[in-house]
Order: structure tokens, then C-alpha cells, then sequence
């Protein structure tokens, strides 16, 4: 069975930082592109960042600088390291396997001022 779980989320203040985990269930092949999506409060969902097998990685100029993705292979974990947070980044936030097209079930982020 394929599947994302995400983790991680909740309430955090401004300036402040979270680590987003998203374990994949998934088989091997569906690791080769795995990328970080959100949805903010009426607003549609967004690109965040993206990591490839060889290591190359990609990320919404909104969060550049800010926010580091990275993956563990031996504990088949994608994960979000988001730092210097502002109000701006509340929302939902999904992993995903590009190479399978599976979504996690999302794993929320608020951050207050």
C-alpha cells in the first residue's frame, strides 16, 4: 500500500521554527521526487519545495532561505525544517511522491503573531 503520513504541524509564534516529518509508505521508485505542497486558509494549493533522488532540491521564493528540505532514505522520511515562520505560512501542509502522484493527508501549521 502506498502511503505519506505527515506530522509534525501545530501552533507555533512568529520567528519561530518547525520540523515537518512525512514518513512514505511507498515502494522504492516513488521516493525519486517527493515535494512539499501547502494550502493557506482561502487559498489554493502551493508548491514548497521539492527534492530529487540525486539530491537536488527546489524551493517557492516565498520560502527560500527560510525553509530546508531533506530526505533520510534509511528511515524513508521526508522532511520540512521551517524556520523564521511568519503568519503568512499558516496552512495545511502535504508531502507528496511526484513519481507515484500520492498525496499525504495533510498536517496543519499556525503561526500567530
Amino acid at each position: 500500500q502506498v502511503q505519506l503520513v505527515e506530522s509534525g504541524g501545530g501552533p507555533v509564534q512568529a520567528g519561530g521554527s518547525l520540523s515537518l516529518p512525512c514518513v512514505a509508505y511507498v515502494y522504492s521508485f516513488c521516493t525519486y521526487y517527493l515535494s512539499w505542497y501547502r494550502q493557506g486558509p482561502g487559498k489554493e494549493r502551493e508548491f514548497v519545495s521539492a527534492i530529487g533522488s540525486d539530491g537536488n532540491t527546489r524551493y517557492a521564493d516565498s520560502v527560500k532561505g527560510r525553509f530546508t528540505i531533506s530526505h533520510d532514505n534509511a528511515k524513508n522520511t521526508l522532511y520540512l525544517q521551517m524556520n523564521s515562520l511568519k503568519p503568512e505560512d499558516t496552512a495545511m501542509y502535504y508531502c507528496k511522491s511526484e513519481s507515484c502522484q500520492r498525496w499525504g493527508q495533510g498536517t496543519q501549521v499556525i503561526v500567530s503573531t
